[in-house]
């Protein structure tokens, strides 16, 4: 049934303030939901399963699949559609993704999860950090993000596109791009392009942080460098960290960083040293 019929039928409207839109093409959500690579020992954790359209294909493929709905009336449509599907090996999950637990997740599904979901843009942002924080329990993600976001999550060093998100990313996974959804795909009609993305976490990170403290460290750096992303690396690194420029300066000399650079021109190898060198481990 068409996302609008379904709406209608349980009284509902698509909430702008969440982000609800929802796929229409049955062949585009296939696509997405085959390209998420679930495998028939696999659970998947679905990110707002909204009214279904990605959640009966991921269930054709996957062992299980745990479709996470926050909004309870589009959770009531979901379970009707899941009903009436017949499907036995989905779980709905009327739960905020922002609070899952991913650890207990991992530990019923007895492995590594997939995750995959249409991400509202409002939570997009916070959910890749929780996802980053949780690597170790889950081995690929499919997510289908706002452009601009996707765009920032596959960029390199040097442009405007390159930031705190993208630095960190990819400092703890391979990013590949997926499917562009254009935004006749949906109902209600967004104003942007989407585009779908994979995750999967490094089996040795991009840089070299050899302990938790390190990892906090280097989060720390980059958050300050990208903190006034118009000043030079050497304020902008003083001002985040509350560290005197002086001091900064030279640290940065001594690594042979030109201080009067920008942040979005440093590498991944570039913040780590940083980040040894600023506030070691």
């Amino acid at each position: 049934m068409h996302p609008a019929a379904l709406l209608k039928a349980h009284g509902l409207r698509a909430g702008k303030k969440r982000g609800q839109n929802y796929l229409v093409q049955p062949a585009t959500a296939a696509a997405i939901a085959a390209s998420a690579g679930a495998g028939p020992t696999d659970t998947v954790v679905e990110i707002g399963a909204g009214l279904g359209a990605l959640t009966l294909p991921l269930a054709a493929s996957a062992a299980r699949v745990k479709a996470v709905e926050v909004d309870r009336g589009i959770f009531a449509a979901l379970e009707e559609v899941l009903a009436q599907a017949g499907v036995a090996n989905v779980e709905p999950m009327l739960a905020d993704a922002l609070e899952l637990d991913w650890a207990a997740l991992a530990a019923e599904a007895a492995g590594p999860l997939v995750v995959a979901g249409n991400l509202p843009y409002a939570i997009s942002s916070p959910l890749l950090f929780k996802l980053l924080d949780n690597r170790r329990h889950w081995r690929r993600a499919t997510l289908m993000l706002q452009k601009e976001l996707a765009r920032r999550l596959l960029s390199g060093p040097g442009g405007k596109d390159w930031g705190r998100m993208s630095v960190l990313v990819q400092t703890w996974c391979a990013v590949s791009q997926g499917m562009e959804v254009g935004p006749n795909q949906f109902f209600p009609r967004p104003d942007v392009t989407s585009q779908v993305v994979h995750l999967e976490p490094l089996a040795t990170p991009a840089a070299l942080l050899e302990s938790p403290q390190a990892q906090e460290a280097y989060a720390r750096v980059v958050k300050a460098a990208f903190s006034q992303r118009r000043k030079t690396l050497a304020n902008s690194l003083a001002g985040g960290l509350r560290r005197e420029r002086a001091g900064v300066t030279q640290a940065l000399q001594g690594l042979g960083i030109d201080p009067t650079r920008r942040a979005e021109t440093l590498t991944i190898a570039e913040f780590a040293a940083v980040a040894r060198a600023l506030e070691p481990a």
